[in-house]
């Protein structure tokens, strides 16, 4: 018996699954290089439009950053990233936001997001118990922690692609390390060092080293 109009068109759809899959476009990928830098950029873009919120109404926002010591600066640990005082101040910021976290984005998102909160609450928090009094914003601290994080991966995991990601890094942004120290007095030091220091241990706990053979 031959097969009905409906039959033949249902096997010819089936027949040619195979190549309509293979014809759709991929699923935007966040880990890939493109993906990752137009997230970063993202990111980025959102620091700039609070930043601009916050310059139209006198940079009242700010109240809500890092005391140290304060019980009302507590809530400073998770704002102060996304605060900065000046334009020119995010800025400065912009290209290591965008660059460092890209390059931590290729890892994977689960891993840019641990990094990220780990870095953020654990280095604020030591910011929080050790800086002087007054008020801290900026996202170095994070960046500092990103930083960390990286270069700490290298070291402890010993994989050749880590190794070269963190020479990268260390070429584009080796100077960026001098902010660790006491050099600027309108700069949190602390808040860089207390940052990168998170990032070190989050590094140290993912990549533990592992113990040679005897």
């Amino acid at each position: 018996m031959s097969q009905s109009l409906r039959e033949r068109f249902h096997d010819a759809w089936e027949r040619n699954a195979p190549e309509r899959r293979a014809g759709t476009e991929p699923a935007f990928d966040p880990t890939s290089w493109g993906g990752a830098i137009i997230i970063m950029i993202g990111f980025g873009a959102v620091l700039w439009i609070v930043t601009a919120i916050n310059a139209a109404n006198d940079y009242s926002l700010n109240r809500f950053g890092l005391r140290p010591r304060e019980v009302d600066g507590l809530w400073g640990i998770v704002t102060q990233p996304f605060l900065h005082a000046s334009y020119g101040h995010l800025l400065s910021n912009t290209v290591p936001v965008v660059l460092i976290g890209w390059a931590l984005l290729l890892s994977g998102v689960r891993t840019w997001l641990i990094v990220t909160a780990v870095v953020i609450v654990l280095g604020g928090a030591a910011t929080w118990l050790v800086a002087p009094a007054g008020l801290i914003v900026g996202a170095s601290g994070m960046v500092f922690g990103w930083l960390g994080y990286l270069l700490a991966r290298a070291y402890f995991s010993r994989k050749v692609r880590w190794i070269v990601t963190a020479v990268l890094l260390l070429i584009f942004f080796g100077t960026f390390l001098g902010n660790l120290l006491p050099t600027y007095s309108q700069v949190s030091w602390q808040s860089h060092v207390c940052g990168f220091v998170a990032g070190v241990a989050v590094a140290a706990v993912l990549h533990p080293r592992r113990a040679r053979r005897v």
